[in-house]
């Protein structure tokens, strides 16, 4: 980095004089270095799924990168996960203040501007610093889909499918080309672990996926069992069988 930069790269509330946030643009980078998260919307609801990469020892029952925030919704991170805790924690108070003020189930897109609001006052105030993850949430809504993504920049976008973290743009490449608007749910999990395989190092096996769905009939959110995502991950093998490359 040049000198000249050097005094902008350490100040969150001083612009470069080509016009960067430098420490908002290193939080996006901690995004890219996680592992990858994906989500794909289709008629009959969501699926998230994260990698998670436990260690030997490790007890990993939980998964650590999906949260659940309201019965309806559901999160995926990538990058920084204690940054995705307390923005969890933020975001199911909302959510459950909602309820009670309104008696009404929270909106996705409600929730993910709320959390983007909250990125983005962490850009502009000295004495804080950006949020170090991303989010995909995803939810049911009068049975109807809905899914978000927002950054540590304070953006916020609906998309039908997408992929954070590490391998993303693969990933996402991937998910333009294979996507389709009819996906059931079965089709939307094998297509996203497909996606899982492509971003990570490891090919066989499904220990490292985790996965949730939240269903447009019931619009409940819910952790999808390992022996589920097996048979999810076979088919992926079977439809997108350059993902063993």
């Amino acid at each position: 980095m040049l000198p000249a930069q050097q005094g902008y790269d350490r100040a969150i509330t001083v612009f470069s004089p080509d016009g960067r946030l430098y420490q908002v643009e290193y939080a996006i980078e901690t995004v890219r270095r996680g592992t990858v998260a994906v989500g794909i919307k289709c008629k009959e609801g969501i699926v998230i799924a994260v990698e998670e990469k436990p260690r030997k020892l490790q007890i990993s029952e939980t998964a650590q990168k999906i949260f659940q925030i309201d019965d309806h919704v559901g999160v995926a991170a990538a990058g920084y996960i204690p940054d995705a805790r307390s923005q969890v924690d933020n975001a199911r108070f909302f959510s459950q203040s909602n309820k009670m003020i309104y008696d009404e189930a929270v909106e996705v897109e409600t929730i993910a501007k709320h959390l983007a609001d909250q990125c983005q006052q962490f850009t502009q105030y000295a004495g804080v610093r950006p949020f170090g993850v991303a989010l995909i949430l995803g939810g049911v809504i009068n049975s109807k889909p809905q899914l978000f993504l927002t950054d540590p920049s304070g953006t916020y976008i609906s998309y039908d499918a997408i992929a954070i973290g590490s391998g993303s743009d693969q990933v996402t490449d991937f998910l333009e080309k294979t996507y389709k608007e009819d996906l059931s749910l079965e089709d939307a999990s094998a297509l996203a672990a497909a996606g899982i395989y492509l971003a990570s190092e490891d090919k066989e096996g499904t220990s490292h996926i985790r996965m949730a769905h939240i269903r447009s009939d019931s619009g409940l959110f819910e952790i999808i069992s390992e022996n589920q995502i097996k048979t999810y991950a076979t088919t992926a093998k079977e439809k997108y069988p350059h993902d063993k490359n």
